[in-house]
């Protein structure tokens, strides 16, 4: 990982310590939760950017939890590899649950991320994807000069109907979608408390403003049906019938 990299991944960290980003982070993980106590199997992996933590994964039915992080990362409590989100070190078929946390806002290739999280897991696996949304608010904020300098305005936000059209083309069934977090990304404690009727009422018209998006998904199962073949094989018994003569005695 380059130096680079690693400064990202620190200045997103630090981001997620304070306001907005820790407004944004209890969103997600009450969803989280709520997601999470629904989906039941042996294997659990996160992969992550920025080492979230794994509060988050407390309430989970799935015991077995594993963090994929980047090197020089935490897994925010869980067990961890250090591995790149494009090559997940794990055996196909293999994971019941993904959570991509605002990994595909971040990597270098989201939908090499997306094909890896397909790969690992089982048939009927679910995949939960969160992600910011380029198009709403904090997308817009993003455009301005003095933030788009920084995190989380540095990452490359993919939009909800695109996520849906790549989950559906590496076979997958959208379950679940959400959009969370309609207060604009201010510093000021006050305001933020002020504004946090907002996440109550979440009316239908202020969807498309919403900062966050989240997807459950599902990993369709392909069943082959075995083709008949066309032909039938005649029975060598011509039952009920007299055989025939195919020529006739000629006359004497």
């Amino acid at each position: 990982m380059t130096d680079s990299s690693l400064q990202r991944n620190r200045g997103l960290r630090d981001w997620l310590g304070q306001l907005p980003g820790a407004c944004v982070r209890e969103e997600e993980n009450r969803c989280l939760e709520e997601l999470l106590e629904e989906l039941f199997g042996y294997y659990l992996v996160r992969v992550d950017v920025c080492g979230w933590d794994g509060v988050v994964l407390e309430g989970s039915r799935i015991r077995m939890q594993l963090g994929i992080t980047c090197p020089g990362q935490s897994g925010g409590g869980l067990p961890v590899v250090h591995a790149r989100s494009e090559q997940l070190p794990i055996a196909s078929d293999s994971i019941d649950v993904v959570l991509l946390q605002h990994t595909l806002d971040f990597c270098a290739d989201p939908h090499q991320v997306l094909r890896e999280a397909e790969r690992i897991l089982i048939p009927e696996g679910k995949l939960i994807v969160v992600g910011f949304n380029p198009w709403g608010q904090w997308g817009l904020w993003r455009l301005l000069a003095r933030y788009g300098r920084h995190q989380p305005w540095r990452g490359r936000f993919l939009s909800r109907g695109r996520l849906h059209d790549w989950l559906a083309l590496l076979g997958f069934d959208l379950a679940r979608s959400h959009w969370l977090f309609y207060r604009p990304p201010l510093g000021q404690r006050w305001l933020m408390e002020r504004l946090a009727f907002l996440e109550h009422l979440r009316p239908n018209w202020l969807s498309p403003l919403a900062a966050v998006h989240v997807t459950l998904a599902v990993k369709r199962v392909s069943t082959l049906t075995p083709i008949r073949p066309a032909w039938k094989i005649a029975s060598p018994l011509l039952g009920g019938r007299r055989i025939e003569p195919t020529t006739r005695a000629g006359r004497g």
